[in-house]
């Protein structure tokens, strides 16, 4: 039988984590519904045949840790758990330019309004940039570029949402040994330890240094009472009874159960692509929220974010899997480098091969071979990966934020429907060419090889792990989709607090931007 909620929020990112924590510890009830799973450190994807992938088409069959989309011109990549986008992301947490807040955005959304809420994400996630000492080889290797090609004064580290160890060095004996992860228990009571570089960020963190949405603001939640459900996907939202009732399928044994709930108030909260595509299924699809604005979709944006593989000789040290995934960047979001907003930042990716070999042995499935393998690959100072001299590049930037999100015909299965994205390239262009120009210059001062990826130097592609917008913030719903406070314009008590209310790209990682607003929006239901 359907019950009532105070609250029933669907997704558990950046947006509806934060909300879900604000209202539980304001006395509302609470329910969370998560599309993807609730994941532990023994379950982390590691060997080939583990969930990598969730499949938006199959989620009852493939209901892994990353979701990838693919549209003409442009793929994404997103987080699926508890948690959300957290889970996979280079725990990077920046405040966006206060410029950007200029002009695009309702006038009630300034620096100076989210200031506060700033503050509060940033206390909550435990946000601090790496200890000194603790710099990995990749930021060494940014600074050096940095200053021969006269920019050294944009270097800085990133503030990242890390448990870091002060007292933690390379020096030590054995230094990446989870030995030397200090424990401890947070204030939501969850255990985490110190970081330790193994490098596993975006695959999860192995002793929980990582400030994930799942050991602060969900915890925070649940301790007041908020309930979390994971494996339900919400298929569409229909008014009921001065409130809403939300349909969703419930994953269970290979299976989609279908299932409902009722909530005074609603918080859609999926991402930008996830709550775009759930109002454009209420409204277009089900015809259950027909007033929802015509300015749904519209004005999505990639944060403009080019990831470009850069090769170096073995006399220079890269390391590339060692350390935090991101810990420095070089700041152009004032747009003094060709009249283009963007920062550039040392990214990192996990040493998949030793990971998958640990995995295996740890599970008990012993092989003299694997062993071997194994103890020739082991991480340490001396770590041996075959990709070590290997540096990548991540961009992102303020884009044209003209894409457009719509419901169309499943090619395989003509009678479904499927999101598409109408995106072109030509007006963002000069801020990708503008990116890729600096990297240029950082690779060839250090002597490295910068390699173009063939999806954007012949097929004109990207791949963006920043999906904003879609649910734009406007002051009508001539010109937006929620207002300022995140309310759906038709809708009383709809509302939307994610990535998809931003109406333009930041420019720089966009997380602690989307969960200040979650922050005001949760605030502000509050306080009516």
């Amino acid at each position: 039988m359907s019950q009532q909620f105070d609250v029933i929020v669907i997704g558990s990112g950046f947006g509806g984590s934060v909300v879900t924590c604000r209202l539980a510890e304001s006395g509302a009830r609470v329910l969370v519904l998560e599309r993807g799973r609730r994941w532990t450190k023994d379950q982390y994807p590691r060997q080939a045949k583990d969930a990598w992938i969730y499949e938006h088409t199959q989620p009852q069959k493939h209901n892994g840790w990353l979701d990838l989309r693919f549209f003409k011109g442009m793929a994404v990549a997103q987080g699926a758990g508890v948690g959300g986008g957290s889970l996979c992301y280079s725990s990077v947490v920046l405040e966006a330019n206060p410029t950007r807040f200029e002009q695009g955005w309702p006038p009630e959304i300034t620096y100076s309004e989210l200031l506060p809420y700033y503050d509060r994400v940033r206390k909550m996630m435990g946000v601090h940039p790496i200890p000194p000492g603790q710099h990995t080889q990749r930021a060494k290797l940014m600074q050096q570029a940095a200053q021969k090609v006269g920019y050294g004064d944009r270097f800085q580290s990133m503030p990242l949402a890390i448990s870091f160890d002060p007292d933690w060095n390379y020096q030590l004996e054995d230094p990446l040994n989870e030995k030397h992860s200090r424990q401890f228990v947070n204030a939501q009571g969850q255990k985490q330890g110190t970081c330790i570089h193994l490098g596993n960020c975006d695959l999860g963190c192995d002793v929980h240094a990582k400030n994930t949405l799942d050991l602060n603001y969900i915890p925070a939640g649940e301790n007041k009472g908020a309930e979390v459900r994971s494996l339900h996907l919400v298929r569409y939202i229909q008014p009921d009874e001065g409130g809403y009732r939300v349909i969703f399928d419930r994953i269970e044994d290979g299976q989609l159960i279908r299932g409902e709930e009722r909530g005074k108030i609603i918080v859609i909260a999926a991402g930008s692509l996830g709550s775009t595509e759930l109002l454009l299924n209420s409204r277009d699809k089900y015809g259950t929220l027909p007033k929802i604005s015509r300015q749904l979709g519209k004005n999505w944006s990639a944060n403009a974010n080019v990831l470009t593989p850069d090769f170096y000789s073995k006399d220079v040290e890269v390391k590339q899997s060692m350390g935090p995934t991101i810990t420095a960047g070089m700041d152009f979001t004032d747009g003094s480098f060709e009249g283009e907003s963007f920062i550039i930042e040392d990214d990192g990716f996990p040493n998949m091969l030793l990971n998958a070999i640990s995995s295996k042995l740890n599970s008990g499935k012993f092989s003299l071979f694997a062993l071997a393998l194994r103890n020739h690959l082991q991480r340490g100072l001396d770590e041996k990966n075959p990709l070590s001299n290997v540096m990548v590049w991540l961009g992102a930037g303020v884009d044209a934020a003209d894409g457009q999100l719509s419901l169309g015909r499943n090619w395989l299965k003509p009678w479904e429907t499927d999101l598409k994205l109408d995106w072109n390239i030509q007006r963002s262009k000069a801020a990708i060419d503008a990116i890729l120009n600096l990297q240029k210059q950082l690779s060839q001062a250090n002597g490295g090889k910068l390699y173009i990826p063939f999806y954007w130097s012949v097929l004109r592609s990207l791949l963006t792990v920043h999906p904003l917008g879609g649910c734009k913030m406007g002051t009508t719903e001539e010109d937006g989709v929620v207002d300022h406070k995140g309310e759906a314009f038709g809708y009383k008590n709809l509302y939307v607090a994610d990535g998809a209310i931003l109406p333009q790209a930041v420019g720089r990682n966009p997380s602690m931007t989307i969960a200040a607003l979650a922050e005001r929006v949760a605030h502000l239901m509050m306080s009516n």
